[in-house]
């Protein structure tokens, strides 16, 4: 009972702490929303679209939120308490920018967004994908590789669209094996999705299969070993001739003559020049919802006449940027980190649906269930069990396995499912469910996962059994799980709390991390 009144005590507390919310809780910015100014081209775009449309914007946040947002937007890891307490506490005017350039260079960089490409691109063995973990592994590696050395997003979709080979052997071609429909069709609407941020399905029928006929040559063969699979381009595999007739989806006719180029070169040159729009504007839309949590085209798969962007200036500069950097996709991470608009206070100065869209304030978002997981046990130092239906030794996870470096989407655990992992069945942004759940709360309040792991907590396990300085306590907790101090009404809150029951600082510990793990503040992007 105790341990609940504490969750109600810091809740009400927090919620009332100088009408701030629980996610702005850190010393106060000078700037208003009326009077920030632009310095980059991105809140000028941003800016003066909500000052034509009446609507106020959020304060900057604070350098405690900052810190802990930017780490979890960009490589999807909790800062540590020192790392908090280092960045809040220096005094360099550029700080955030530095900060944004030692992250992007990061291992858990590469981890993370390769576990977001392995979304996009369906890396998974199991049904109803069906790759095979060796081919799974190839696939993630080549994925992986390419984050790391940052690889020009059209090179990397170049080699995609003209992957040839042993699926075991050349990751790339896995591109085509994931695909469920491997129809011409099926592939132009996965090529369609992907690359261009369009459902094929709200097609015309006769755009699907124009479109289709540049994929109409790409053929399969088995070979001796177990579950491998050669893709190769075959001039004889189109008996409907629909090669031929091959359109591209802006109306142009490709006029391919059969048997001689692979078509699908045909494609990449239309598609990836940079005076073509439809890759560039689509990929600059789909890293700006990764980062801002919404895109501009939302969803940012879902390109259409009827879902026009919110602010098509700002996308225009987007694409125009992300093509003259040569597509490259660390680039466009420093434009959109170190505008004032990714910077803004996630507390709304107008909570409205337009203000939101206009990126008025930044979006609150649940973690993702890896990272949230991950954030778990770096807070508590725990591991976590992973199991797959494919058997060992396949699919053996090493325990010291983050949930952001999980290669196989197969590959999960009761809490993964729970919080809404995605099953990378389509390659659809919409799979990964972000919302919150009452059996998702029950699981952080009372189940005996995250109850094992708080007993195990250094926070808890080293409280001295007669230290009740609860001041340090509280800011080392705090530090850890929320990247920031605790207030003072909060510590006041805690005093109250306190009673004699509390035989020790240890018991006193482990019921202020279960009530902050229970906190939005902690499972939610601020």
């Amino acid at each position: 009972m105790k341990t609940i009144l504490l969750l109600w005590a810091l809740t009400v507390s927090t919620l009332s702490a100088d009408e701030r919310g629980v996610y702005e809780l850190g010393p106060p910015v000078p700037q208003s929303g009326a009077s920030l100014k632009p310095h980059e081209r991105v809140d000028e775009l941003v800016f003066s679209r909500q000052d034509e449309l009446g609507i106020k914007r959020a304060n900057l946040c604070s350098d405690a939120v900052f810190v802990r947002r930017a780490f979890l937007a960009v490589i999807g890891t909790l800062p540590t308490e020192a790392e908090t307490r280092g960045f809040v506490t220096t005094k360099e005017s550029d700080k955030r920018a530095k900060l944004i350039e030692i992250l992007i260079q990061r291992p858990e960089f590469t981890d993370f967004w390769a576990m977001k490409w392995g979304d996009v691109l369906r890396v998974k063995a199991e049904f109803p994908i069906k790759l095979w973990p060796n081919a799974v592994q190839a696939y993630h590696r080549w994925i992986h590789t390419s984050v790391r050395e940052n690889k020009p997003l059209h090179i990397f979709t170049r080699q995609l669209l003209l992957a040839n080979g042993s699926n075991f052997r050349e990751g790339e071609v896995n591109f085509y094996r994931a695909m469920q429909d491997r129809s011409p069709q099926g592939a132009a609407a996965t090529v369609a999705l992907t690359f261009m941020g369009e459902r094929a399905d709200k097609w015309p029928k006769k755009k699907l299969d124009a479109m289709a006929g540049f994929f109409a040559q790409v053929a399969y063969k088995s070979t001796a070993e177990w579950k491998e699979e050669i893709v190769y381009f075959d001039p004889t595999a189109d008996k409907e001739g629909i090669t031929k007739n091959a359109i591209f989806p802006d109306g142009t006719p490709a006029g391919i003559k059969t048997g001689l180029d692979d078509p699908r070169l045909v494609f990449c040159e239309w598609l990836l020049q940079p005076s073509n729009p439809w890759f560039s504007r689509s990929m600059a839309n789909r890293i700006w919802s990764w980062l801002m949590g919404r895109g501009i085209v939302h969803e940012p798969d879902d390109f259409r006449v009827d879902n026009p962007p919110s602010n098509p200036a700002l996308l225009a500069f987007l694409e125009k940027e992300f093509a003259a950097s040569k597509c490259d996709m660390r680039h466009l991470f420093r434009v959109i980190l170190n505008s004032q608009t990714f910077q803004l206070s996630s507390i709304p100065a107008q909570d409205t649906p337009e203000a939101a869209a206009q990126f008025a304030h930044y979006p609150m978002r649940r973690l993702e269930a890896e990272v949230l997981v991950d954030a778990l046990n770096q807070v508590t130092a725990t591991k976590e069990t992973y199991s797959s239906p494919i058997p060992e030794p396949f699919t053996f996870i090493p325990e010291n396995v983050r949930g952001i470096a999980l290669a196989d989407g197969s590959i999960t655990s009761t809490f993964l499912e729970l919080f809404g992992r995605p099953p990378r069945d389509t390659g659809f942004e919409s799979e990964r469910n972000l919302s919150t759940s009452p059996a998702q709360r029950l699981h952080l309040l009372n189940s005996s996962h995250v109850l094992g792991k708080i007993q195990a907590c250094p926070l808890v396990a080293d409280a001295d059994a007669g230290d009740h300085d609860l001041n340090k306590l509280a800011d080392k907790i705090y530090l850890t799980l929320l990247s920031r101090a605790p207030t003072a009404n909060e510590i006041a809150a805690l005093k109250a709390h306190m009673t004699s029951s509390y035989s020790s600082g240890r018991e006193l510990a482990a019921d202020i991390v279960w009530a902050l793990i229970n906190q939005p503040e902690f499972y939610f992007n601020h």
